[in-house]
């Protein structure tokens, strides 16, 4: 299971929701194994003076949260972020200078998900790569 929260700058970030998306995606797929179907994003479109940023970012800056189960592995973890920042430059037009990444993990009996708690949830695809 994994949660996205993306930070942005209104003017560049929402036209681009879609494309950022799907890189998101993409590169949980390819590191967590995450199945096609398990998407679960919420943009925070935010105005300049509600998203105050350092002098060497520019308007493109994101942030990025992921909530996601623990027991992912470092190498996977690892992937992951190699590959935000790798497909969000090629694909993006992004530089890794602006954007930051959080993976914040907790127990699967710390989730509440339709009904019950994560450990009780019965997933199809595996946590643990």
């Amino acid at each position: 299971m994994t949660q996205m929260k993306i930070y942005g700058h209104r003017a560049h970030l929402g036209p681009r929701r879609a494309a950022v998306s799907d890189t998101l995606h993409r590169a949980a797929v390819q590191a967590f194994t995450l199945p096609e179907d398990k998407r679960f994003h919420r943009f925070f479109l935010l105005d300049e003076e509600d998203f105050v940023t350092p002098a060497d970012r520019d308007g493109t800056y994101t942030i990025i949260e992921v909530l996601l189960f623990t027991g992912r592995s470092l190498a996977a973890k690892h992937a992951f972020l190699t590959l935000v920042f790798d497909l969000f430059a090629r694909d993006l037009n992004i530089e890794p200078r602006n954007v930051e990444v959080v993976l914040l993990e907790a127990p699967r009996e710390h989730w509440g998900i339709r009904g019950v708690t994560g450990d009780q949830l019965t997933l199809p695809y595996q946590v643990d790569v």
